[in-house]
């Protein structure tokens, strides 16, 4: 039997994203719900000179009707020069740039991709084969669906489990608010709450340390150290 996490594709991710996927056999991508704006769906925050600085994919939106994640593209491929470039001017002088600038800039440069799920999983993919990770990642959509639409959301995740033959579904905490635990529980499916850590302090560029930033600020900033830094907190 085995263990699955269920969430929807961010944008460079924070390392709790990451801490969790370590944690299950499977890390499914959620993008069949509804895309939410000004979200960590297509933005995070990176480190500067002068503090926080949010990097965000401006994306099409069709108003407020339904469009789930895996539907929605962006807007145009400026935006791409725009962050390499951020990421190369606060980043540029941190101990390990150079060892992964051109991982990431081979990815900035695609302009061929324009669904942000898309641009969100070729980040995540990169990532995770840096931390050393080895939990396979699939997309929610590759999973037949039973129905045309679920009242219960649990019901789709339960859905999910059942065909990986799993026994365990980790979560973070926010999930308390709408997860049915008893439906799990009648199919078999144990629910384990993930506690995310307060994550230690690492050498960061321009001081006083700031916590939550996309990984890619741990990255730069520790290279190597960042598997240990994974699996230590």
């Amino acid at each position: 039997m085995s263990s699955v996490a269920i969430l929807q594709s961010n944008y460079i991710p924070w390392v709790g994203y990451f801490e969790l996927m370590q944690s299950v056999d499977f890390f499914i991508i959620y993008d069949e719900v509804q895309y939410t704006k000004n979200d960590w769906r297509n933005r995070n925050l990176i480190k500067t000179d002068k503090g926080k600085l949010w990097l965000t994919i401006p994306c099409k939106v069709k108003g407020e009707n339904f469009q789930s994640i895996s539907d929605v593209i962006v807007s145009n491929n400026h935006w791409r020069k725009k962050h390499w470039l951020s990421l190369s001017n606060y980043y540029r002088k941190s101990e390990f740039f150079a060892s992964y600038k051109d991982i990431f800039q081979k990815i900035y440069n695609q302009n061929n991709i324009e669904s942000l799920s898309e641009i969100n999983i070729s980040f995540i993919k990169e990532i995770k084969n840096i931390l050393g990770i080895d939990t396979k990642i699939i997309n929610s959509s590759e999973i037949p669906r039973k129905k045309e639409s679920y009242k219960n959301p649990t019901t789709r995740l339960v859905e999910i489990c059942d065909a990986l033959n799993a026994s365990s579904y980790k979560s973070g905490p926010a999930a308390k608010k709408y997860f049915d635990v008893e439906l799990a529980k009648s199919n078999k499916i144990d629910i384990v709450w993930f506690e995310y850590k307060e994550y230690k302090e690492y050498k960061q560029l321009y001081p006083p340390f700031i916590k939550n930033l996309s990984v890619l600020d741990l990255i730069f900033n520790i290279g190597n150290d960042v598997k240990k830094y994974i699996d230590t907190v």
